[in-house]
């Protein structure tokens, strides 16, 4: 295999195909050649990327700031990040 020059469908700047990437491709049973460049690829993975918000709650055992992924529900305790290490039992 040799390197091959292809062209971006979103930009249209030529980019290289190596022969390590068609060698990849072809043992992972892909079909196509790459239709867009890094960087075109790469930007349009980004806005998939789903921003999380973080939920501010007070801490069960020492009244400090916790910082969540997620709203807490239910009745159950939440835990700042240095108690919930503190109370993890040793394993």
């Amino acid at each position: 295999m040799e390197d091959k020059t292809l062209k971006c469908k979103d930009c249209g700047a030529n980019f290289i195909f190596t022969a390590g990437e068609q060698l990849f491709y072809k043992e992972k049973g892909f079909a196509n050649e790459p239709k867009c460049c890094k960087n075109c690829s790469d930007a349009e993975k980004t806005p998939r990327r789903r921003e999380r918000d973080v939920v501010s709650v007070t801490c069960e055992r020492c009244g400090g700031e916790a910082k969540l992924p997620f709203k807490p529900r239910d009745e159950r305790p939440v835990y700042c990040s240095q108690c919930f290490c503190d109370i993890q039992p040793a394993r």
